[in-house]
C-alpha cells in the first residue's frame, strides 16, 4: 500500500473531510459541513517548534505561522528516508496511472513556489508538469524575478513566500541557504539541488532500478564513477537506505562529503548493505550491476575546469569500461551529459543507456514526493522532519 494507511484532514469549499491513502493514492471521503475560520495573526518572532534535528543539518524546527496542514521539509534523502519503499511504490503507481491517462488531484487547489538560483531544465520542468498533474499551480521565480537577489534576507522571503503558497521548491547554490529557508518557512520545504545533496534526484534514480530489478534492491550493486558530488552524497544515502551496495570511484581529493559517508555508513549497517570509496574504476565497475557517472565539472565549479578536467582522465563510462560489467548491466546520468568526457556518444545512445526512463522518473519520483511533504499525516509528526 502506498506510503501505507493514513488520514488526512482535508480542506474543500468550506468543509472538512478526510483523505485516506490507498493502493492507488488519497481518496477524499465524505465531506461534513464545517465552518472554516481564517487563522488568527501570528507573532512575526517563530515560537519554538519540534526540537528534533535533521540528521544532516543539524537545526531545531521552528515556524512563524500556521500552516493548512503539518507538513514535511525534504532537505536530505535522510528526511524520506524511512518512508523510501513507499515512496517508490507509489511514484510507480502514479507513472502507471498518468500512462493511463488517470489524474488524481491529490494537490488541488495548492500552490508551490519554484524558487531557483540555478539554470534547470530537468527539475524546473518536471516539478511544474508534475504540480499540475497533481491539481496545483506551480509559479516559477528566479532569484532575479525576487528581492531575494537585491538583498532581502532568506528568512524574510520564506516568512513572506509562506503567506503566499502552500510549499516551497528551492534550487540553491548553498546548502546553509536552504536551511535557513527552511527554518523559517512555515510551509513545506523541498531541496530541488545545492551543493551538498540532489535528493529530488536520487528519488528517481532508485525509481529507475526499482523498475529494472522489479523491487529487489538486496543482492544488487551499484558502480558511481566520477566527482564526489551532491548526487554522489545523496547516491550514498539512498542506496544505504534501501539496502543496495555501492561503490563510488574518485581521483583522490575529489570523494564525497565525509559526514554524509558517516551518516550512510551507519544507515548502511542498518539495511544490511555495504559503501566502498576508491580510485580505481577498474574494482568499482567490476561485476556492477548498474553503473552511474556525473559531470566532472558542477554549475559554480567553472573556476575548476582545467584542474577538474585534468584530475578526472580516465573516469570515463565507455564500452570497455562497461565490458566488466555484468552483461545485464544498465548505465546511468542525471543528465546533462558532457559528451566525450565523462561519457561516450556510444554509451549514451546504446542499448544499455537507462537515462532516458532516469529522466522521464524524475516527473513520477517528485510527484510522490511532493504528496509526502504537503500532505504529511498529523500522526507521522517526528519521521522525518516533520514541521
Amino acid at each position: 500500500m502506498a506510503f501505507g494507511a493514513f488520514w488526512l484532514d482535508f480542506e474543500r469549499a468550506g468543509t472538512i473531510g478526510s483523505l485516506v491513502w490507498g493502493e492507488f493514492g488519497p481518496v477524499l471521503s465524505d465531506a461534513v459541513a464545517f465552518p472554516v475560520d481564517p487563522p488568527a495573526n501570528p507573532p512575526e518572532t517563530p515560537p519554538r517548534k519540534s526540537t528534533r534535528a535533521n540528521a544532516i543539518t543539524c537545526y531545531p524546527r521552528t515556524r512563524s505561522m500556521p500552516t493548512r496542514a503539518p507538513g514535511r521539509d525534504i532537505l536530505s534523502v535522510m528526511d524520506y528516508a524511512p518512508d523510501v519503499d513507499h515512496l517508490l511504490r507509489r511514484a510507480f503507481a502514479l507513472k502507471r496511472d498518468r500512462r493511463r491517462g488517470r489524474r488524481l488531484r491529490s494537490l488541488r487547489d495548492r500552490t508551490l513556489a519554484l524558487v531557483f538560483e540555478k539554470p534547470s531544465t530537468r527539475t524546473r520542468t518536471s516539478f511544474e508538469v508534475g504540480v499540475r498533474d497533481l491539481g496545483g499551480a506551480p509559479m516559477y521565480l528566479s532569484s532575479h524575478d525576487l528581492q531575494l537577489g537585491r538583498g532581502e534576507t532568506i528568512a524574510d522571503t520564506a516568512r513572506v513566500l509562506s503567506r503566499y503558497v502552500d510549499g516551497i521548491v528551492y534550487r540553491a547554490f548553498h546548502h546553509a541557504d536552504e536551511v535557513e529557508l527552511a527554518k523559517w518557512a512555515s510551509v513545506p520545504v523541498i531541496n530541488a539541488l545545492d551543493d551538498l545533496e540532489h535528493p529530488c534526484q536520487v528519488a528517481a534514480d532508485l525509481l529507475t532500478m526499482y523498475e529494472r530489478w522489479k523491487g529487489k534492491f538486496s543482492g544488487r550493486r551499484l558502480a558511481y564513477i566520477g566527482d564526489g558530488n551532491n548526487v554522489l552524497n545523496s547516491l550514498l544515502l539512498g542506496a544505504a537506505a534501501v539496502g543496495l551496495d555501492i561503490t563510488a570511484a574518485s581521483p583522490n581529493g575529489y570523494g564525497p562529503n565525509a559526514g554524509i559517508v558517516r551518516h550512510a555508513e551507519t544507515l548502511a549497517r542498518a539495511h544490511h548493505s555495504s559503501i566502498t570509496l576508491t580510485d580505481s574504476i577498474e574494482e568499482a565497475v567490476r561485476g556492477a550491476d548498474a553503473v552511474y557517472t556525473d559531470v566532472w565539472v558542477s554549475m559554480g565549479e567553472e573556476a575548476e575546469t582545467a584542474a577538474r578536467t585534468a584530475a578526472f582522465q580516465g573516469y570515463q563510462v565507455n564500452d570497455a569500461l562497461l565490458a566488466r560489467a555484468r552483461p545485464d548491466a544498465f548505465v546511468l546520468h542525471d543528465l546533462p551529459a558532457h559528451r566525450g568526457l565523462e561519457i561516450t556518444d556510444e554509451v549514451m545512445d546504446g542499448p544499455r543507456a537507462a537515462v532516458w526512463d532516469q529522466a522521464e522518473n524524475r516527473l513520477h519520483a517528485q510527484k510522490a514526493l511532493l504528496e509526502w511533504a504537503l500532505l504529511a499525516p498529523k500522526a507521522s509528526r517526528g519521521r522525518g522532519t516533520s514541521r
